[in-house]
């Protein structure tokens, strides 16, 4: 890991000093995220800067929160289709078959019709 710098961030209006391992871009980058966010709830009315600050927190929060339940549910449902085809491969093997009695168009990397997409891509025959 990098050694921690001191780098000097202007956030809304303030100077602030921040002792960090990432580099000066990224943390310019989040920053200016949160001063996106602000204005924007600046543009929809919400006029003191402590609210909007408090509720852009909020919502970035959220979506953070949001694609770490995603990221959950996606890794549970790899784990499950792979328990399912090695449930498939070891009821085959059992058969004393070398794949030849698969049942491919139920094979489970179908995605529900609901779904947004296959996983994982490299056994996605859709």
């Amino acid at each position: 890991m990098n050694e921690p710098r001191r780098i000097e961030l202007n956030l809304l209006g303030q100077t602030l000093t921040i002792r960090s391992e990432a580099t000066p871009e990224y943390l310019r980058r989040l920053a200016k995220l949160l001063e996106d966010r602000v204005a924007q709830l600046k543009r929809s009315g919400v006029n003191d800067p402590l609210t909007a600050l408090s509720l852009a927190a909020l919502d970035i929060t959220d979506e953070l929160f949001r694609s770490r339940e995603e990221k959950k549910t996606d890794e549970d449902d790899v784990g499950a289709r792979l328990g399912a085809l090695v449930a498939l491969l070891d009821k085959s093997r059992a058969a004393g078959s070398r794949f030849g009695s698969l049942d491919v168009q139920n094979f489970p990397w179908r995605p529900a019709p609901d779904a947004k997409r296959c996983a994982p891509a490299m056994l996605c025959r859709c």
